[in-house]
Protein backbone atom coordinates (compact mmCIF):
# COMPACT_ATOMS: atom_id res chain seq x y z
CA UNK A 1 0.00 0.00 0.00
CA UNK A 2 1.23 3.59 -0.68
CA UNK A 3 1.74 5.81 2.59
CA UNK A 4 -1.09 7.99 0.77
CA UNK A 5 -3.56 5.49 1.09
CA UNK A 6 -2.20 4.71 4.65
CA UNK A 7 -2.63 8.04 6.45
CA UNK A 8 -6.23 8.56 4.72
CA UNK A 9 -7.58 5.30 6.11
CA UNK A 10 -5.85 6.33 9.75
CA UNK A 11 -7.71 9.80 9.23
CA UNK A 12 -10.76 8.21 8.59
CA UNK A 13 -10.21 5.27 11.63
CA UNK A 14 -9.87 8.55 13.94
CA UNK A 15 -12.65 10.50 12.50
CA UNK A 16 -15.14 7.14 12.95
CA UNK A 17 -13.27 6.78 16.91
CA UNK A 18 -14.67 10.45 17.48
CA UNK A 19 -17.86 10.24 16.11
CA UNK A 20 -19.04 6.98 17.82
CA UNK A 21 -17.87 8.73 21.03
CA UNK A 22 -19.63 11.55 21.18
CA UNK A 23 -22.65 9.61 19.86
CA UNK A 24 -22.48 7.43 22.87
CA UNK A 25 -25.22 7.70 25.64
CA UNK A 26 -23.94 9.34 28.48
CA UNK A 27 -25.70 6.00 30.54
CA UNK A 28 -24.03 4.20 33.59
CA UNK A 29 -23.87 1.20 31.78
CA UNK A 30 -21.38 3.38 29.27
CA UNK A 31 -19.61 4.35 32.87
CA UNK A 32 -19.49 1.09 33.97
CA UNK A 33 -18.00 -0.28 30.83
CA UNK A 34 -15.24 2.64 30.61
CA UNK A 35 -14.29 1.60 34.62
CA UNK A 36 -14.17 -2.09 34.03
CA UNK A 37 -11.28 -1.60 31.63
CA UNK A 38 -8.25 -3.33 32.36
CA UNK A 39 -6.28 -2.15 35.58
CA UNK A 40 -2.75 -2.83 34.10
CA UNK A 41 -0.43 0.28 33.60
CA UNK A 42 0.60 1.05 29.92
CA UNK A 43 4.13 2.33 29.25
CA UNK A 44 4.27 5.66 27.77
CA UNK A 45 5.34 5.40 23.89
CA UNK A 46 7.53 8.16 24.02
CA UNK A 47 9.71 6.83 27.10
CA UNK A 48 10.13 3.46 25.53
CA UNK A 49 13.65 2.10 24.80
CA UNK A 50 15.10 3.50 28.23
CA UNK A 51 13.40 6.59 28.83
CA UNK A 52 12.67 5.44 32.29
CA UNK A 53 16.34 4.37 33.20
CA UNK A 54 17.85 6.53 35.50
CA UNK A 55 20.70 8.03 33.52
CA UNK A 56 18.23 9.78 31.37
CA UNK A 57 15.84 10.90 34.71
CA UNK A 58 15.85 15.04 34.70
CA UNK A 59 15.34 14.87 38.81
CA UNK A 60 17.90 11.97 39.70
CA UNK A 61 19.66 14.13 41.62
CA UNK A 62 17.32 15.36 43.79
CA UNK A 63 15.34 12.06 44.29
CA UNK A 64 19.10 10.96 45.10
CA UNK A 65 19.26 13.71 48.34
CA UNK A 66 16.00 12.64 49.25
CA UNK A 67 16.57 8.71 49.24
CA UNK A 68 19.80 9.45 50.71
CA UNK A 69 19.02 11.47 53.36
CA UNK A 70 16.10 9.17 54.27
CA UNK A 71 18.36 5.99 53.93
CA UNK A 72 20.85 7.47 56.77
CA UNK A 73 18.04 8.11 59.68
CA UNK A 74 17.09 4.27 58.85
CA UNK A 75 19.79 2.72 59.12
CA UNK A 76 20.95 5.18 62.23
CA UNK A 77 17.67 3.84 63.83
CA UNK A 78 18.25 0.22 62.68
CA UNK A 79 21.85 0.32 64.51
CA UNK A 80 20.41 1.34 67.51
CA UNK A 81 17.40 -1.02 67.48
CA UNK A 82 20.59 -4.15 67.05
CA UNK A 83 22.53 -2.48 69.73
CA UNK A 84 19.60 -2.63 72.18
CA UNK A 85 19.21 -6.39 71.94
CA UNK A 86 16.23 -9.42 70.63
CA UNK A 87 13.60 -7.67 72.57
CA UNK A 88 13.86 -4.27 70.80
CA UNK A 89 14.49 -6.09 67.74
CA UNK A 90 11.22 -7.93 67.76
CA UNK A 91 9.10 -4.90 69.16
CA UNK A 92 10.59 -3.47 65.71
CA UNK A 93 9.42 -6.37 63.67
CA UNK A 94 5.90 -5.60 65.13
CA UNK A 95 6.20 -2.28 64.52
CA UNK A 96 7.03 -2.82 60.80
CA UNK A 97 3.77 -5.24 60.50
CA UNK A 98 1.17 -3.12 61.78
CA UNK A 99 2.64 -0.41 59.47
CA UNK A 100 2.57 -3.08 56.55
CA UNK A 101 -1.04 -4.17 57.08
CA UNK A 102 -2.39 -0.81 57.54
CA UNK A 103 -0.45 0.23 53.66
CA UNK A 104 -1.90 -3.04 52.58
CA UNK A 105 -5.45 -2.87 54.45
CA UNK A 106 -6.02 0.75 53.04
CA UNK A 107 -5.02 -0.35 48.81
CA UNK A 108 -8.68 -2.00 47.98
CA UNK A 109 -10.72 0.70 50.66
CA UNK A 110 -13.57 2.13 49.61
CA UNK A 111 -14.44 5.00 51.28
CA UNK A 112 -18.19 5.24 49.60
CA UNK A 113 -18.56 1.85 50.89
CA UNK A 114 -17.07 1.95 53.80
CA UNK A 115 -19.46 4.50 55.23
CA UNK A 116 -21.96 2.35 54.56
CA UNK A 117 -20.40 -0.87 56.84
CA UNK A 118 -19.25 1.41 60.41
CA UNK A 119 -16.63 -1.14 62.37
CA UNK A 120 -15.81 -2.83 59.25
CA UNK A 121 -11.80 -2.04 59.89
CA UNK A 122 -12.47 -2.89 63.30
CA UNK A 123 -12.74 -6.09 62.30
CA UNK A 124 -9.49 -6.13 60.18
CA UNK A 125 -7.86 -5.53 62.81
CA UNK A 126 -9.37 -8.21 64.64
CA UNK A 127 -8.22 -10.96 63.01
CA UNK A 128 -4.49 -8.98 62.68
CA UNK A 129 -3.82 -9.22 66.09
CA UNK A 130 -5.47 -12.69 66.46
CA UNK A 131 -3.39 -13.94 64.23
CA UNK A 132 -0.65 -12.00 65.80
CA UNK A 133 -1.43 -13.37 69.12
CA UNK A 134 -1.13 -16.76 67.67
CA UNK A 135 1.94 -17.09 65.81
CA UNK A 136 4.37 -14.95 68.75
CA UNK A 137 2.55 -17.20 71.14
CA UNK A 138 3.79 -20.43 69.42
CA UNK A 139 7.18 -19.04 68.48
CA UNK A 140 8.10 -17.40 71.66
CA UNK A 141 6.48 -19.62 74.13
CA UNK A 142 9.37 -21.58 75.71
CA UNK A 143 11.69 -17.78 75.79
CA UNK A 144 8.85 -16.64 77.99
CA UNK A 145 8.27 -20.17 80.29
CA UNK A 146 12.09 -19.12 80.59
CA UNK A 147 11.23 -15.46 81.45
CA UNK A 148 9.20 -16.34 84.34
CA UNK A 149 10.69 -19.12 85.96
CA UNK A 150 11.60 -17.16 89.12
CA UNK A 151 7.76 -16.37 90.11
CA UNK A 152 5.54 -19.72 90.86
CA UNK A 153 2.14 -17.31 90.47
CA UNK A 154 3.32 -16.07 86.91
CA UNK A 155 4.51 -19.42 85.78
CA UNK A 156 1.80 -21.05 86.46
CA UNK A 157 -0.52 -18.27 84.83
CA UNK A 158 1.77 -18.48 81.97
CA UNK A 159 1.80 -22.13 81.77
CA UNK A 160 -1.66 -22.13 81.96
CA UNK A 161 -2.02 -19.25 79.09
CA UNK A 162 0.61 -22.02 76.50
CA UNK A 163 -1.76 -24.97 77.34
CA UNK A 164 -4.70 -23.12 75.96
CA UNK A 165 -3.29 -20.80 73.58
CA UNK A 166 -4.68 -22.40 70.81
CA UNK A 167 -7.79 -22.49 71.93
CA UNK A 168 -7.79 -19.21 72.98
CA UNK A 169 -7.05 -17.61 69.56
CA UNK A 170 -9.34 -20.32 67.40
CA UNK A 171 -11.95 -18.95 70.12
CA UNK A 172 -10.94 -15.39 68.85
CA UNK A 173 -10.92 -16.19 65.45
CA UNK A 174 -14.78 -17.63 65.73
CA UNK A 175 -15.61 -14.35 67.35
CA UNK A 176 -14.24 -12.57 64.15
CA UNK A 177 -15.88 -15.25 61.70
CA UNK A 178 -18.92 -14.74 63.64
CA UNK A 179 -19.03 -10.10 63.24
CA UNK A 180 -18.15 -10.91 59.76
CA UNK A 181 -21.43 -12.92 59.20
CA UNK A 182 -23.91 -10.78 61.63
CA UNK A 183 -22.13 -7.47 59.79
CA UNK A 184 -23.33 -8.40 55.92
CA UNK A 185 -25.74 -6.58 54.43
CA UNK A 186 -27.99 -6.59 51.03
CA UNK A 187 -25.76 -5.14 47.89
CA UNK A 188 -22.79 -4.98 50.14
CA UNK A 189 -21.89 -8.80 49.93
CA UNK A 190 -19.32 -9.11 46.83
CA UNK A 191 -17.68 -6.11 48.82
CA UNK A 192 -17.17 -7.29 52.17
CA UNK A 193 -16.44 -11.09 50.65
CA UNK A 194 -13.88 -9.18 48.95
CA UNK A 195 -12.25 -7.39 52.06
CA UNK A 196 -12.91 -10.90 53.99
CA UNK A 197 -10.54 -12.51 51.34
CA UNK A 198 -7.82 -9.37 51.06
CA UNK A 199 -7.82 -9.27 54.80
CA UNK A 200 -6.58 -13.36 55.20
CA UNK A 201 -4.35 -12.84 52.39
CA UNK A 202 -2.69 -9.91 53.89
CA UNK A 203 -1.89 -12.19 57.34
CA UNK A 204 -0.75 -15.08 55.72
CA UNK A 205 2.04 -12.47 53.25
CA UNK A 206 2.99 -10.59 56.53
CA UNK A 207 3.02 -13.21 59.43
CA UNK A 208 4.63 -16.04 57.18
CA UNK A 209 7.67 -13.62 56.73
CA UNK A 210 7.78 -12.33 60.13
CA UNK A 211 7.26 -15.34 61.90
CA UNK A 212 10.73 -16.86 60.31
CA UNK A 213 12.31 -13.29 61.21
CA UNK A 214 11.47 -13.61 64.88
CA UNK A 215 12.79 -17.11 64.92
CA UNK A 216 16.20 -16.00 63.00
CA UNK A 217 16.28 -13.09 66.17
CA UNK A 218 16.23 -15.41 68.78
CA UNK A 219 18.79 -18.06 66.90
CA UNK A 220 21.42 -15.17 67.25
CA UNK A 221 20.91 -11.86 66.03
CA UNK A 222 23.27 -13.11 63.50
CA UNK A 223 21.10 -14.46 61.61
CA UNK A 224 19.11 -11.81 61.27
CA UNK A 225 21.13 -8.78 60.72
CA UNK A 226 23.19 -10.37 57.91
CA UNK A 227 20.50 -11.25 55.57
CA UNK A 228 18.93 -7.97 56.44
CA UNK A 229 22.23 -6.14 55.50
CA UNK A 230 22.38 -7.51 52.23
CA UNK A 231 19.06 -6.70 51.35
CA UNK A 232 20.05 -2.98 52.06
CA UNK A 233 23.65 -3.32 50.31
CA UNK A 234 21.77 -4.84 46.93
CA UNK A 235 19.23 -2.50 47.18
CA UNK A 236 21.80 0.44 47.19
CA UNK A 237 24.30 -1.11 45.19
CA UNK A 238 21.84 -1.92 42.55
CA UNK A 239 20.75 1.80 42.70
CA UNK A 240 24.12 3.37 42.73
CA UNK A 241 25.05 0.99 39.45
CA UNK A 242 21.90 1.67 37.73
CA UNK A 243 22.31 5.22 38.73
CA UNK A 244 25.34 5.90 36.97
CA UNK A 245 25.70 2.78 34.52
CA UNK A 246 22.57 1.21 33.76
CA UNK A 247 21.86 1.48 30.23
CA UNK A 248 20.32 -2.05 29.38
CA UNK A 249 16.08 -2.62 30.69
CA UNK A 250 16.47 -5.52 33.11
CA UNK A 251 12.58 -6.37 33.04
CA UNK A 252 9.31 -4.87 32.09
CA UNK A 253 7.48 -4.94 35.47
CA UNK A 254 10.59 -2.45 36.90
CA UNK A 255 11.22 -0.27 33.88
CA UNK A 256 14.42 1.80 35.69
CA UNK A 257 16.11 -1.86 36.94
CA UNK A 258 19.03 -2.58 34.67
CA UNK A 259 21.44 -5.35 34.08
CA UNK A 260 24.34 -3.09 35.01
CA UNK A 261 22.75 -2.15 38.40
CA UNK A 262 21.74 -6.26 38.94
CA UNK A 263 24.92 -7.47 37.70
CA UNK A 264 26.84 -4.91 39.56
CA UNK A 265 24.57 -5.45 43.13
CA UNK A 266 25.35 -8.91 42.87
CA UNK A 267 28.87 -8.80 43.12
CA UNK A 268 29.12 -6.22 45.82
CA UNK A 269 26.53 -8.46 47.43
CA UNK A 270 28.34 -11.78 47.60
CA UNK A 271 31.91 -9.73 49.01
CA UNK A 272 29.88 -7.73 51.58
CA UNK A 273 28.66 -10.70 52.47
CA UNK A 274 31.90 -12.48 53.16
CA UNK A 275 33.39 -9.80 54.52
CA UNK A 276 30.60 -9.11 56.94
CA UNK A 277 30.36 -12.54 58.13
CA UNK A 278 33.80 -11.83 59.32
CA UNK A 279 33.30 -8.96 61.06
CA UNK A 280 29.72 -9.97 62.91
CA UNK A 281 30.95 -13.68 63.44
CA UNK A 282 33.16 -12.12 66.16
CA UNK A 283 30.79 -10.55 68.68
CA UNK A 284 28.84 -12.97 70.96
CA UNK A 285 26.33 -10.49 71.17
CA UNK A 286 25.45 -11.27 67.99
CA UNK A 287 26.03 -14.73 67.81
CA UNK A 288 24.88 -16.01 70.99
CA UNK A 289 20.72 -17.52 70.68
CA UNK A 290 18.36 -15.87 73.74
CA UNK A 291 16.64 -18.46 75.86
CA UNK A 292 14.33 -15.70 77.51
CA UNK A 293 12.89 -12.40 77.34
CA UNK A 294 15.44 -10.24 79.32
CA UNK A 295 17.64 -7.44 77.85
CA UNK A 296 20.79 -8.34 79.57
CA UNK A 297 24.50 -8.98 77.52
CA UNK A 298 25.27 -12.79 76.15
CA UNK A 299 27.96 -14.37 76.69
CA UNK A 300 28.20 -18.26 75.35
CA UNK A 301 30.59 -20.94 73.76
CA UNK A 302 30.50 -19.40 69.88
CA UNK A 303 31.29 -23.02 68.77
CA UNK A 304 33.31 -24.19 65.91
CA UNK A 305 31.10 -22.28 63.47
CA UNK A 306 32.64 -18.81 65.04
CA UNK A 307 35.97 -19.95 65.50
CA UNK A 308 38.67 -18.71 62.51
CA UNK A 309 40.70 -21.32 60.74
CA UNK A 310 43.97 -20.63 59.82
CA UNK A 311 44.37 -20.90 55.49
CA UNK A 312 47.86 -20.69 54.11
CA UNK A 313 48.32 -18.26 50.73
CA UNK A 314 52.37 -19.35 50.37
CA UNK A 315 51.63 -21.74 47.49
CA UNK A 316 49.32 -18.59 45.69
CA UNK A 317 51.21 -15.87 46.00
CA UNK A 318 54.90 -14.32 46.11
CA UNK A 319 57.75 -14.52 48.37
CA UNK A 320 57.20 -10.32 48.66
CA UNK A 321 53.78 -10.53 49.39
CA UNK A 322 53.71 -9.72 53.62
CA UNK A 323 50.11 -11.88 54.35
CA UNK A 324 51.17 -15.44 54.18
CA UNK A 325 47.51 -16.73 56.30
CA UNK A 326 44.17 -15.47 56.35
CA UNK A 327 41.84 -16.53 58.81
CA UNK A 328 38.06 -17.15 58.03
CA UNK A 329 35.50 -18.21 60.13
CA UNK A 330 33.73 -21.31 58.56
CA UNK A 331 30.24 -19.35 59.41
CA UNK A 332 31.63 -17.20 56.23
CA UNK A 333 30.80 -19.80 53.65
CA UNK A 334 27.08 -20.17 54.66
CA UNK A 335 27.30 -16.53 54.18
CA UNK A 336 28.46 -16.76 50.56
CA UNK A 337 25.17 -18.87 50.12
CA UNK A 338 22.94 -16.27 51.83
CA UNK A 339 25.02 -13.63 49.93
CA UNK A 340 24.06 -15.78 46.51
CA UNK A 341 20.59 -16.07 47.32
CA UNK A 342 20.27 -12.49 48.58
CA UNK A 343 21.95 -10.95 45.05
CA UNK A 344 19.96 -13.47 42.80
CA UNK A 345 16.76 -14.55 44.08
CA UNK A 346 15.64 -11.85 46.79
CA UNK A 347 15.05 -9.05 43.63
CA UNK A 348 12.39 -11.26 42.61
CA UNK A 349 10.11 -10.09 45.95
CA UNK A 350 10.97 -6.67 44.06
CA UNK A 351 9.41 -7.17 40.94
CA UNK A 352 6.42 -9.08 42.31
CA UNK A 353 5.50 -5.96 44.03
CA UNK A 354 6.48 -3.83 41.01
CA UNK A 355 3.82 -5.88 38.93
CA UNK A 356 1.20 -5.79 41.64
CA UNK A 357 1.80 -2.11 42.28
CA UNK A 358 1.30 -1.69 38.47
CA UNK A 359 -2.08 -3.74 38.53
CA UNK A 360 -3.48 -1.38 40.92
CA UNK A 361 -1.78 1.79 39.02
CA UNK A 362 -0.20 2.96 42.12
CA UNK A 363 3.54 4.27 42.49
CA UNK A 364 4.42 3.20 45.91
CA UNK A 365 2.32 1.18 48.84
CA UNK A 366 2.61 4.24 50.91
CA UNK A 367 4.24 7.45 51.53
CA UNK A 368 5.74 6.83 55.26
CA UNK A 369 9.57 7.17 53.68
CA UNK A 370 10.53 9.85 51.65
CA UNK A 371 11.87 9.11 48.50
CA UNK A 372 11.22 4.82 49.23
CA UNK A 373 6.93 4.91 49.46
CA UNK A 374 5.84 3.12 52.32
CA UNK A 375 7.06 0.12 54.42
CA UNK A 376 6.01 -2.43 52.47
CA UNK A 377 7.79 -1.17 49.42
CA UNK A 378 10.93 -1.61 51.73
CA UNK A 379 9.76 -4.95 53.15
CA UNK A 380 9.56 -6.84 49.39
CA UNK A 381 12.62 -8.46 49.58
CA UNK A 382 13.06 -8.98 53.17
CA UNK A 383 10.11 -11.32 53.52
CA UNK A 384 11.75 -14.01 51.03
CA UNK A 385 15.04 -13.40 52.46
CA UNK A 386 13.61 -14.02 55.89
CA UNK A 387 12.23 -17.47 55.22
CA UNK A 388 15.21 -18.81 53.48
CA UNK A 389 17.58 -17.38 55.98
CA UNK A 390 15.69 -19.43 58.39
CA UNK A 391 15.28 -22.39 56.19
CA UNK A 392 19.08 -22.55 55.63
CA UNK A 393 20.01 -22.32 59.29
CA UNK A 394 17.84 -24.74 60.57
CA UNK A 395 18.89 -27.16 57.44
CA UNK A 396 22.56 -26.49 57.00
CA UNK A 397 23.82 -24.95 60.06
CA UNK A 398 21.88 -26.40 63.12
CA UNK A 399 23.06 -29.63 64.44
CA UNK A 400 20.61 -32.63 64.28
CA UNK A 401 20.14 -33.59 67.28
CA UNK A 402 18.68 -37.25 68.75
CA UNK A 403 16.12 -37.82 71.70
CA UNK A 404 16.95 -41.99 73.02
CA UNK A 405 13.38 -42.59 71.57
CA UNK A 406 13.96 -41.12 68.07
CA UNK A 407 17.63 -43.69 68.70
CA UNK A 408 15.74 -46.74 69.74
CA UNK A 409 13.05 -46.63 67.32
CA UNK A 410 15.86 -46.18 64.77
CA UNK A 411 17.46 -49.28 66.12
CA UNK A 412 13.96 -51.40 66.16
CA UNK A 413 13.29 -50.72 62.89
CA UNK A 414 16.84 -51.45 61.07
CA UNK A 415 18.61 -53.65 62.81
CA UNK A 416 17.67 -57.59 63.20
CA UNK A 417 17.31 -59.50 66.05
CA UNK A 418 21.07 -60.99 65.90
CA UNK A 419 22.16 -57.53 65.61
CA UNK A 420 20.29 -55.85 68.49
CA UNK A 421 21.37 -58.59 70.33
CA UNK A 422 24.94 -58.16 69.69
CA UNK A 423 24.40 -54.26 70.67
CA UNK A 424 22.92 -55.09 73.95
CA UNK A 425 25.65 -57.15 74.80
CA UNK A 426 28.34 -54.31 73.55
CA UNK A 427 26.45 -51.88 75.80
CA UNK A 428 26.24 -53.81 79.13
CA UNK A 429 29.84 -54.26 78.23
CA UNK A 430 30.62 -50.57 77.74
CA UNK A 431 28.81 -50.10 81.08
CA UNK A 432 30.30 -52.65 83.06
CA UNK A 433 33.96 -51.08 82.20
CA UNK A 434 32.96 -47.99 83.28
CA UNK A 435 31.26 -48.88 86.60
CA UNK A 436 34.03 -51.13 87.35
CA UNK A 437 37.37 -48.30 86.53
Amino acid sequence: CSPYLFEAETRSIKTMQKENSSNAPSTPSGRLRHRRRSHETLLVPNKANGGYLLVNDQNKYKSMLIRAYSSVWMIGGFAFIIYMGHLYIWAMVVVIQIFMAKELFCLLRKAHEDSHLPGFRLLNWHFFFTAMLFVYGRILSQQLVNTVTSDKFLYKLVSGLIKYQMFICYFLYIAGFMWFILTLKKKMYKYQFGQYAWTHMILIVVFTQSAFTVANIFEGIFWFLLPASLIVINDIAAYIFGFFFGKTPLIKLSPKKTWEGFIGASVTTILSAFALANVMGRFQWLTCPRKDLSTGWLYCDPGSLYKPDIYSLAAWLPEWFPWKEVSVLPVQFHALCLGLFASIIAPFGGFFASGFKRAFKIKDFGDSIPGHGGITDRMDCQMVMAVFAYIYHQSFVVPQSFSAEIILDQILRNLSYEEQRALYMKLGQIFLERQFG
